[in-house]
Order: structure tokens, then sequence, then C-alpha cells
């Protein structure tokens, strides 16, 4: 354990992944609010939304607004997701600071998810990675599925550091393994994260964990003690992915924030800022957060439970 970072980057992925599924509408005032109470908390890096076709994630169809109204802060870095050269044209347009890319090491979800292969997957964003770079805007790319697939396939380690690879020689700066349906294990976590760094640098490198199985604080830990130290995460444990069937939510901000504040590990960011912005979002979508740590301290902050209202 001598070895762990004293440092952690949370790239919170609450307002975008962790809203997209929802079934109500949520309007754009609770998503900038949340955005905002994001950043007051210390969030220095965050999904503000996607361009992508409304037909297929509606919930996504006011980041145009979003992007406009944002009360914006210097050292805060957002992100939308921007799968083809419309939607980078509308992240350009909305003053994105970078955007997001994604493919799989399952042949199989990338069919499901996006209509086509791994290498036809690079084949489509290769332009949207080119016009990125003549704008000097970042990218980041995630890896979906890297710890197993929702339809049986064998996700080899190989095979995660082989798409990694593929992805940081195209200029990603940061290649997110992305653990998509919960399933992964820290000896698995492991394995795949050594791979990945035989053929990336260990800076380049985050982890994205879903919470299915209960595994997700114990990968990260797997995942610091390899010398990862960029963590995604979604506030009040929201998200999940339609077509991963069986995926819940991501690993929970907070939960993650506990974690590492008992480690010694610095991110910047206000526990309790973020279990209150976890209870406000959630009382919006009248639940509670599945985040045990919100739950936890909801008494000890003195926070009004909306979310039975």
């Amino acid at each position: 354990m001598s070895n762990l970072p004293t440092k952690a980057r949370i790239f919170e992925v609450g307002a975008r992944d962790g809203l997209q599924n929802e079934k109500v509408e949520i309007p754009t005032d609770i998503k900038l609010e949340l955005i905002d109470r994001l950043v007051d908390a210390g969030v220095t890096a965050l999904e503000a939304g996607a361009f992508v076709s409304p037909k297929w994630v509606p919930q996504m169809a006011d980041t145009k607004q979003i992007m406009e109204k944002l009360n914006r802060n210097d050292n805060v870095s957002y992100a939308v997701l921007t799968p083809n050269m419309k939607g980078f044209d509308g992240a350009v347009a909305g003053n994105a600071d970078e955007i997001l890319l994604f493919t799989a090491a399952s042949e199989q979800f990338n069919q499901k998810n996006i209509n086509c292969s791994i290498d036809e997957s690079f084949e489509r964003f290769a332009p949207v990675v080119e016009a990125a770079k003549a704008a000097n805007m970042p990218f980041r790319l995630s890896v979906s599925c890297a710890l197993g697939s929702p339809f049986g396939e064998e996700i080899l380690p190989s095979k995660v550091a082989e798409v990694a690879k593929r992805a940081f020689e195209l200029g990603a700066y940061e290649i997110s393994i992305a653990d998509t349906i919960g399933v992964g294990t820290p000896l698995q976590t492991k394995n795949v994260l050594e791979a990945v760094a035989k053929e990336i640098p260990l800076e380049a490198i985050g982890v994205h964990f879903h919470d299915t199985y209960g595994q997700a604080l114990s990968n990260i830990l797997m995942a610091l003690q390899v010398g990862v130290n960029k963590i995604d995460s979604s506030v009040a444990g929201l998200g999940g992915c339609p077509y991963a069937p069986g995926a819940t939510g991501n690993v929970a901000t907070e939960d993650v924030l506990y974690m590492l504040e008992g480690m010694g590990i610095d991110t910047g960011i206000d526990l309790e800022k973020m279990v209150r912005t976890a209870w406000f979002i959630s009382g919006f979508l009248g639940r509670p957060p599945v985040s045990s740590v919100a739950k936890a301290l909801k008494n000890k902050f003195n926070i009004n439970d909306s979310t039975s209202d």
C-alpha cells in the first residue's frame, strides 16, 4: 500500500452519464444547478452533456442550452460527448473544453451500442479526432466492457490493451477503462490495467466502474495500487447503460471521496457539499441516493429528505 498516490483526479459524470437514462424529463435549470453544485464542491472536470440525437437520448436534447447558460469556472473542464462531426460542431459552438469519444473491447456490445465493429468505430470517429486536433481541443476516449460483456463474450486483457493503445496513438490524452456492467473484480482489474499499462503510460489511464455487484470501490482501490489515479464517478450513484442489460449505476462520487479521504488521498473536493448535491438531485428524482455514504451522512449534515415528496 506504500505506493498509493497522494492525489486523485475525479471526473464527474453525473450530469451526463448519470442522467441520460432517466425517464422523467429533467428541466435545464435543474441540470445547471446540479453542475453549479458539483463545481462549488470542488469538481474540476465533468461531463456537461452530449451532442447526440434526441431521438435516441432525449434527456440530452438541451445540451446546447446547457453549454450556453453555464456559469463557467475557468478552473473547470466542461466536457461533452460527441460521437460524430455534427456532435463535434455542437461542442465547438458550445465552447466545450474537451470532448469524449467511446468504443468497446466487446464486438457484440459495439454492435448493439453503435451498430458497428470496433474497427469501424475507429474509422467513424477519425474525422472527429482530426477536427479536434485542428481545433486544439483535447479528447478522451472510453473503452466500454473492459472487464466483461453483457453478451457472454470473454474479454481478454490483451484486447483491452490493444484498443487502449490504438486510442492513445490517435492522440487521446486519457483512456478510460470502463467496467460498463459492473462485473469486474479486483484481481481482474489488476490484470487488465497492468496489460494496458504495458502499452500506454500510466498517467494516460483512467477508470470507470459501475457498482452492479458491489465491487466498484474494491476495484478502484486496486487501480490505485497499480498506480492509476484518474477516476470517473457519478454523484448519488446515478447512471446505467441502455445497451448493457443488467447494468446499474456508476460508482457514487461521495462513496469514492469517503474512501479516498480515509486513505489520505487528496481530491480537492468537499465531501459534505457532494453529499448535499447527491440529496439535491435525488430529491428532484424522488428517490434516495444509492450511495451508502450519502445515506450515512444525511443526519450528520442535517439534510432534509425530499426524495418521497
